[in-house]
């Protein structure tokens, strides 16, 4: 391979390299109680074990939510109810000292939808 050659394939993967949309990684996706790794999707109740009571839980309002029947539950039958629900959105507070980042879960009805850093605790 000549070395013009070569320069063209590095001029061509660099620019590829560089046009590919870049994601950065979730890392607001799982939060760390101890040991422990809570990831959105999951429940209250999972959260509350893992990582206790929160410091602070604040109901900010109720979104609305399409309803989706579970084919496991449902099987062959038609489902009769609201195609729409109103689910409660709670924030919860976690603080894990001064040195630590203040953690705010957001839950929609029993669901872990987001997890977003606050400043530092106290």
């Amino acid at each position: 391979m000549s070395q013009r050659t070569l320069y063209r394939a590095i001029v061509i993967l660099t620019a590829v390299a560089c046009a590919s949309p870049w994601q950065p990684a979730h890392a607001d996706d799982t939060m760390r109680c101890g040991s422990k790794i809570i990831h959105t999707g999951d429940g209250k109740d999972k959260v509350r074990t893992l990582c206790g009571e929160p410091t602070d839980i604040a109901f900010v309002g109720t979104i609305e939510r399409r309803t989706i029947p579970d084919s496991r539950t449902y099987d062959d039958q038609y489902y009769y109810g609201p195609a729409w629900s109103e689910q409660p959105v709670e924030v919860w507070t976690y603080n894990f000292g001064p040195s630590k980042l203040l953690r705010k879960l957001r839950f929609v009805g029993n669901d872990l939808v987001n997890i977003t850093t606050d400043g530092h605790g106290y």
